[in-house]
């Protein structure tokens, strides 16, 4: 794993503590609430915004950590997953 990456992950916990509280997102969350905000962050990114103006971080920090919530939630079965249901052989 990239240090760099790591660092910038640790600087949107230290924010998110800051905002929130400390470890909050350990208590699980709504997943659809992560996924709209991955979302936002890669949108955001894609259209060619590279820093979260809330923050002060970068668009790609944020996501990674949505991403890294969102895989504990589901290997810890966390949260409430509120994604919804797959569909079936649609045509």
């Amino acid at each position: 794993l990239s240090r760099v990456a790591l660092e910038g992950c640790a600087l949107v916990l230290t924010f998110g503590a800051k905002k929130y509280a400390s470890d909050n997102w350990r208590q699980g969350m709504a997943w659809r609430r992560l996924i709209g905000a991955a979302m936002r962050h890669l949108t955001a990114f894609a259209d060619g915004e590279d820093t979260d103006p809330d923050s002060g971080l970068p668009h790609l920090d944020h996501l990674a950590c949505c991403v890294m919530f969102l895989s504990e939630f589901q290997k810890k079965r966390m949260g409430t997953d509120d994604r919804f249901p797959p569909r079936g052989n649609e045509k």
